[in-house]
């Protein structure tokens, strides 16, 4: 409706309500019913009037495809050996090789102060005389002192052995013959006492013939009582040696041992007693001399590190060379300059191997891995490009980027080049692409199609009966485009910029979280997340509020249902409900639920119950 047309339509309105006749009450009533009419007429014509056509769509393409990563980085020189100052606290440069200059393994490089060192150690000779000949004296009183000692240990030692030998006498022979000796007293007891059994049965089957008389059959009996009583009395002459003899001869024999070994540990340590104080002497002299010892032997390092000689054959560049620094510009290396410690003095690069370094972002850290081939393309060599691979990925992200800038993090990483470098200097700019992975035919979407709708790549394919939400599964991006594994086919066309519109319910709802009730505003409850197929049914029970009367549907049983009772309402929904309830959605307004900008989408309607909007979305951008 255009402005001319409304603004005719209230001049009418007015002249009616002005007609003398009408009451203050008809007037009113009639005025809000007009108001009404207006605000709804704009809501669903301003709503249609957005056009399908204005959404931007691209097409699904299929082809080569190369998923790299991209950074800006320099060249160094892969075999670079840094000379540092190795002499402690300060020291004075007295002469300086030329910058520039090659020089071979061996060769001068720089040439320290040394005379303070010089001084020191020929008076930390003399000190360590003093001590040699005081530890020499102490090591002779102490070998004199333990060869006493040792005569005293020697008894102690004869009667442990003494007593060890009565004890393995004892347990090897004495006690295996004593226990064989009562085995065998039971066993001839056993044979004894078996004859005098055999002899009594054969008696009484005799008595009951009448062949022998009663006086013998008694006479065997008593016989056979007597072999068994001889039987139990050689048991327990047996038990009695095994449970009382024998542990206390073994008991007794085994305490001599340990009283044995006990005099003689008393003697050893009594020996040592008269020595502790000799070897106490001795040890402190030892740990001086050795001390004074060591003192010299540093000092004498510290004078062969005054002079710093190459390590490997290379060209002569200063450390100070080129380097402004972050904290600030250091002077340049002279002669008559005062160096710290573990200051680096000179730089020894190679031109055989070179590398380049590089800072990759934290975003794009986990596609690349050590090993990955890399194209790289220096500045100084417009059209010529170097191969590599990744050699090295810091674990930490670098220091100096995290101290000016706390939330950039980004990631020291270096690419050996391959093949010859000739050419190529320490320090030129260059620009290093590290192949991902690398695909003769792909399938893939600009990376704005793809957004995240509850953990679920999802995209909007364009149809004839309006957009519709397609969850896909994608592979890594290039920051351009995105490879699409699954989902969707080249050719289909896909939006652009997927619709996130907020939604206009404003109803109250009430949130239960943990046992806590909190009662707030909100443009709606966590949804679930709609797909192609799924019914497009509220949510909750402010949906139903949001819902007219007029939709034949029984709103007030919808209000008083739990969420598990709301899910198998939306599933048992007929068509007929379902096709009421998408034009209702699509009624309400809103640019996210009118069916002219996103059809019968019901991906929007629950992302509009949501509360998303264009800036706080689900929308992620994939890696």
């Amino acid at each position: 409706m255009s402005t001319k047309a409304m603004k005719k339509g209230n001049a009418g309105l007015l002249k009616v309500l002005t007609t003398p006749g009408w009451n203050r009450v008809a007037v009113a009533g009639l005025l809000l019913v007009g108001v009404i009419v207006i605000v709804g007429l704009v809501s669903v014509l301003g709503g249609a009037g957005e056009s399908q056509s204005d959404v931007p769509v691209v097409e699904v393409k299929s082809g080569p495809l190369v998923i790299s990563v991209s950074e800006a980085g320099t060249v160094q020189s892969s075999e670079r050996v840094v000379v540092k100052s190795e002499v402690e606290g300060r020291s004075t440069i007295l002469s300086l090789i030329p910058e520039g200059t090659h020089v071979e393994p061996g060769d001068l490089l720089v040439e320290l102060d040394s005379s303070n060192l010089v001084d020191r150690q020929g008076a930390q000779e003399i000190t360590v005389l003093k001590a040699e000949a005081s530890f020499i004296s102490s090591r002779e009183n102490l070998e004199v002192t333990k060869s006493q000692a040792a005569s005293d240990v020697a008894k102690a030692e004869l009667n442990d052995k003494f007593a060890r030998i009565d004890l393995k006498k004892y347990v090897e022979g004495e006690y295996p013959q004593e226990l064989q000796q009562a085995e065998a007293d039971i066993t001839l007891a056993k044979e004894e006492q078996k004859r005098a059994i055999d002899k009594l049965n054969w008696s009484k089957r005799l008595s009951g013939e009448r062949y022998i008389t009663k006086t013998e059959l008694q006479a065997d009996e008593l016989a056979t009582t007597r072999a068994e009583i001889m039987l139990k009395q050689a048991e327990r002459d047996l038990s009695v040696f095994k449970e009382y003899t024998h542990p206390r001869t073994l008991a007794q024999l085994e305490s001599d041992v340990e009283q044995a070994g006990m005099a003689l540990e008393r003697a050893r340590r009594k020996a040592a007693a008269d020595v502790v104080q000799v070897q106490a002497d001795f040890k402190a002299k030892q740990s001086e001399y050795n001390r004074q010892k060591d003192n010299l032997d540093k000092l004498v390092e510290q004078i062969g590190k005054c002079k710093v000689k190459a390590p490997v054959a290379g060209m002569v560049v200063y450390a100070t060379t080129g380097r402004g620094g972050w904290r600030g510009n250091q002077e340049p290396l002279e002669e008559g300059q005062e160096v710290r410690e573990r200051q680096e003095l000179v730089h020894l690069p190679t031109a055989s191997a070179m590398m380049a370094e590089v800072k990759v972002q934290e975003a794009s850290l986990r596609k690349i891995t050590k090993g990955m081939p890399a194209r790289i393309t220096v500045d100084a060599f417009p059209g010529r490009a170097f191969t590599g691979h990744v050699t090295k990925i810091g674990l930490l992200p670098d220091a100096q980027s995290a101290w000016l800038n706390p939330d950039l993090k980004v990631y020291s990483t270096q690419i050996d080049l391959d093949g010859d470098a000739a050419g190529l200097r320490p320090g030129m700019s260059c620009r290093v692409e590290i192949i991902v992975e690398e695909y003769e035919n792909a399938t893939y979407v600009p990376v704005q199609c793809v957004l995240q709708v509850g953990g679920e790549y999802t995209v909007y394919v364009k149809g004839p009966d309006g957009d519709r939400p397609r969850r896909v599964e994608v592979g890594f991006d290039n920051n351009r485009v995105i490879r699409i594994t699954s989902g969707l086919e080249p050719g289909e066309k896909v939006l652009l910029a997927p619709p996130l519109a907020p939604s206009q319910i404003t109803d109250q709802v009430k949130v239960r979280r943990e046992g806590r009730a909190e009662s707030k505003k909100s443009p709606g409850g966590p949804r679930e997340e709609a797909v192609e197929g799924s019914a497009p049914a509220p949510a909750g029970p402010e949906d139903a509020e949001a819902l007219p009367e007029e939709s034949g549907l029984d709103l007030q049983k919808l209000r008083n249902m739990t969420p598990e009772e709301q899910r198998k309402w939306r599933e048992n929904l007929s068509e007929e409900d379902r096709e009421k309830l998408r034009k209702m959605r699509g009624g309400r307004g809103g640019r996210g639920e009118h069916p002219a900008r996103d059809g019968s989408s019901e991906a929007s309607a629950d992302r509009g119950a949501r509360g998303g909007s264009a800036g706080t979305d689900d929308r992620e951008k994939p890696q």
